[in-house]
């Protein structure tokens, strides 16, 4: 065997050496920087059996000496930039593994796969290939998952698909096929999941979908399907997702529904009749969307008690009647559209006690009376009234900008602010609180005098002090990194950096909390430490967080604003996130004045999952989207930011550096970062590569599900090592190592699924470790709300993937 795997070295070709080797039987170089061509002489190695070139940059076509080798086993050559069809005759008939995703390939699927009767894994999804399924596939003994999404493919589905083996895995999404799904994919009860949306699908779905036990994930959203839909479908044991949506499906819903069930989706049908009542099997849903059918009656008063909704969509039916008048069980709820239906009476002040809700549509209903002001309270985000009969003034929140067009088409409604298009209110309150002109007038000239001495006050502070420090600021630059909706002067900033906006402080200097009154926007400012002369490290760590921060721009990394700079002053501008860090909420530390956040409250596992999958975005994006890559440095919980829908964002990069990975060997004069977050390699060579942020991200992870301090002061280890132990001594579940104050028992699964995962991160071995685009996978496919996507069938599949990758080896090894 010949393993060179996750490897650091420079790009290369493939060295022609590796195929005079002529006894080898496992050629693994995944993950790695390789380049160029296949060559041909890869057919010289007639003991081959398993080949791994995953996940490389290599390009050309698939040399037709390759699949003619007899003892093949294995082929990994996903995540590549291949070219050209996959060659024939294939000869390696003892293949059982063949995955050639995610590449560039073209032509048609040959027929003689249908000859690898040892055949279980077919991947060729994410590609460019055309024409139909050979039928011979269908008939393989051995075949457990075909993936072919995303490709050109056409023509109908073989029909004996699912006879003549357990087919577990069926992803046919984004081509372009017709006819029916076939008869027989569940035939031997394993099917767990079939995944065929945005198709041209016609006709009924097969009846033996709803016998099959088995299955965890129907995606079939996007096609011509039609009839009624089974009623074994519909209560499936195990089924979790259900999406029918963008189809012509007829008929009522049930009543019962699966007892696992978390999303079901079947908008843009022709499903019709009321709401059932006795819903007490919806009780798992957090997304339930059925815009756009016919359902009559009214908003049933049951579907209030479904706890766990996050997203409720009835738009664009035949609703009427009144809204529940009981809501209070929609703590979870975060958006929620009832427009385009025939609803009345008023909006029920209610709605405004959800802390959870950001979105919320109502127009183009019936309803009367004036807006709650509760629903003021509310932080959304999208906010639709219009189009109903709402009489009286707007709440104060909304008379800005961002609501245009919110209220339209309310004869009724008045507001302050001329640009929402509604009546002026000031007329009508005139009368309401006279004040004499007289009596005005003094309480302008008393207001203007105590604002002007309290500007001097300020101004006479400012210089005293900067005077005090020896300071030369005089001269102030400000530069732009973002386009902004919002502009400011330095005076803006400089006069809000009291000890009363302190919200934080580190080793570089303290973090304000500043309202710009220009716009009444709120920033957050960091000052590097106002000293003499800032010494050469400080400048380099100011250096290279504009430098980083100054040109990214993703949803899940923390926007640096603008740099106000002097002779002796660094002071960097950031987006403000008013949920401040993920360390506050999980270890309850309190903020020295100001705080918009209550950290008494519980941070419940959706949130802490949600805040998981947002952060391994942002640190996928500086692995491996950001040309040269982007190391962070200190990866911990105090640096991951949350806004006010607990969208994570990755913070503070003082301590970054950008990889060149055309040079030599990455190290740094001085290991920097935070006990208990830094990698054992990293702190014995101070060698810089991704997998210390990998390291470090895992015991974020493991503070999320154990709610633990990645270094406990009364703990003699840190938290990484305590987990592991805690995983491999005998007797112990790993149920009792979680977090007691958010577990419950649907939540269990995930929450163990990212214990591992956060053990897998912290190995001691950083070949051993994941990427961070394998960890975000695993995030997405450890929740069974995510469904299917680029080709995994669900989180086992995803499991059963990295174990024939052998990423898991960590765990034993340790």
């Amino acid at each position: 065997m010949l393993e060179l795997s996750d490897n650091e070295f420079a790009p290369m070709a493939i060295p022609s050496t590796f195929t005079q080797l002529r006894k080898l039987k496992q050629l693994l170089i995944k993950d790695s920087s390789l380049i160029g061509e296949i060559p041909e002489t890869i057919g010289n190695l007639a003991e081959l059996e398993e080949l791994d070139w995953s996940n490389n940059n290599l390009t050309g076509t698939i040399p037709s000496g390759l699949l003619l080798l007899k003892n093949l086993t294995i082929v990994y050559l996903y995540k590549n930039h291949l070219s050209g069809p996959i060659p024939q005759p294939i000869e390696a008939l003892k293949m059982e593994e063949f995955d050639l995703s995610e590449n560039k390939l073209t032509g048609t699927i040959p027929d003689d796969f249908g000859t690898l009767t040892e055949l279980s894994v077919l991947s060729l999804f994410s590609n460019q290939l055309s024409g139909e399924i050979p039928e011979s596939i269908s008939r393989l003994p051995s075949l457990r998952y075909l993936t072919l999404s995303s490709n050109n493919l056409s023509g109908t589905l073989p029909p004996d698909l699912g006879q003549y083996s357990i087919l577990q895995g069926f992803e046919v999404a984004q081509n372009h096929f017709t006819g029916k799904v076939p008869e027989y994919l569940c035939a031997n009860g394993g099917l767990i999941g079939i995944v065929a949306y945005d198709n041209n699908l016609s006709g009924e779905l097969p009846n033996s979908l709803g016998n099959c036990s088995s299955l965890l994930i129907v995606r079939i959203n996007g096609n011509r399907l039609s009839g009624s839909i089974s009623a074994g479908l519909w209560t499936s044991i195990n089924l979790t997702l259900l999406m029918l949506s963008d189809n012509s499906f007829t008929g009522q819903l049930p009543r019962t529904l699966a007892p696992r069930l978390l999303r079901l989706e079947i908008s843009n049908n022709k499903l019709s009749g009321e709401i059932p009542t006795g819903l007490s099997s919806w009780k798992n849903l957090t997304v339930f969307s059925a815009s756009n059918n016919l359902f009559v009656g009214t908003i049933s008063q049951e579907l209030t008690t479904l706890s766990q909704l996050t997203t409720l969509l009835l738009d664009g039916n035949l609703f009427s009647g009144h809204l529940p008048s009981d809501i209070v069980s929609w703590k979870s709820l975060k958006t929620l559209n009832l427009s385009r239906n025939q609803l009345s009476g008023s909006i029920s002040a209610k709605l405004g006690s959800l802390p959870s809700l950001t979105d919320l549509d109502l127009s183009r209903n019936e309803f009367s009376g004036q807006i709650p002001t509760q629903i003021g309270h509310l932080k959304l985000t999208s906010l639709n009234l219009s189009s109903n009969c709402l009489t009286g003034r707007i709440p104060a929140e909304f008379e800005i900008t961002f609501f245009n067009g919110s209220f339209l088409n309310n004869t009724g409604l008045c507001a302050s602010n001329p640009s929402l298009g509604l009546e002026i209110c000031s007329s009508r309150f005139e009368n309401s609180s006279k004040i004499s002109s007289g009596l005005l007038n003094i309480i302008i000239v008393i207001a203007t005098v105590l604002l002007a001495s309290a500007t001097l006050l300020t101004v006479f502070l400012i210089k005293t002090c900067w005077k005090k420090e020896h300071e030369s600021d005089s001269k102030w630059e400000l530069a732009y990194y973002q386009k902004l909706n919002l502009s400011f002067k330095e005076s803006d900033i400089l006069s809000n950096l009291t000890e009363n906006n302190v919200i934080g402080s580190g080793g570089s200097g303290k973090v304000y909390r500043v309202e710009l009154n220009c716009s009444s926007e709120i920033v957050a400012v960091k000052r590097i430490q106002n000293i003499k002369k800032l010494d050469q490290n400080v400048e380099k760590q100011f250096l290279a967080e504009v430098e980083i921060l100054g040109t990214i721009r993703h949803s899940n990394i923390v926007k640096l604003l603008s740099c106000i700079s002097s002779e002796t002053t660094k002071l960097l501008v950031y987006e403000y996130l008013g949920n401040h860090s993920l360390d506050s909420w999980l270890h309850g530390k309190k903020r020295q004045s100001i705080s918009d956040s209550d950290y008494s409250v519980v941070l419940d596992w959706p949130k802490r999952l949600k805040i998981a999958v947002g952060a391994a975005r942002g640190l996928c994006y500086m692995h491996h989207d950001c040309k040269p890559s982007i190391i962070h440095r200190d990866v911990k919980s105090s640096n991951i930011l949350l806004d006010s829908q607990f969208n994570a964002k990755v913070a503070d990069f003082g301590l970054a550096k950008i990889l060149t990975k055309h040079g030599g060997p990455n190290t740094m004069s001085t290991v920097v970062g935070s006990f208990g977050y830094i990698a054992p390699e990293y702190a014995r060579t101070s060698r810089v590569n991704e997998k210390i942020d990998v390291y470090s991200f895992g015991v974020v992870l493991l503070e999320l599900v154990t709610g633990r301090k990645a270094n406990d002061e009364n703990e003699d280890r840190c938290l990484a090592d305590w987990a592991f132990q805690y995983y491999n001594q005998e007797g112990n579940h790993l149920v009792d190592a979680l977090d007691e104050k958010i577990k419950e028992p649907h939540y269990l699964n995930v929450m163990t699924c990212v214990f591992k995962l956060g053990i897998f991160c912290t190995g001691p071995l950083p070949t051993n470790r994941p990427s961070m685009k394998e960890v975000l996978q695993i995030l997405l496919n450890c929740s069974p709300q995510s469904g299917f996507g680029g080709g995994n069938v669900g989180s086992e599949n995803e499991c059963r993937k990295l174990q024939r990758k052998q990423l898991l080896r960590s765990i034993e090894k340790r």
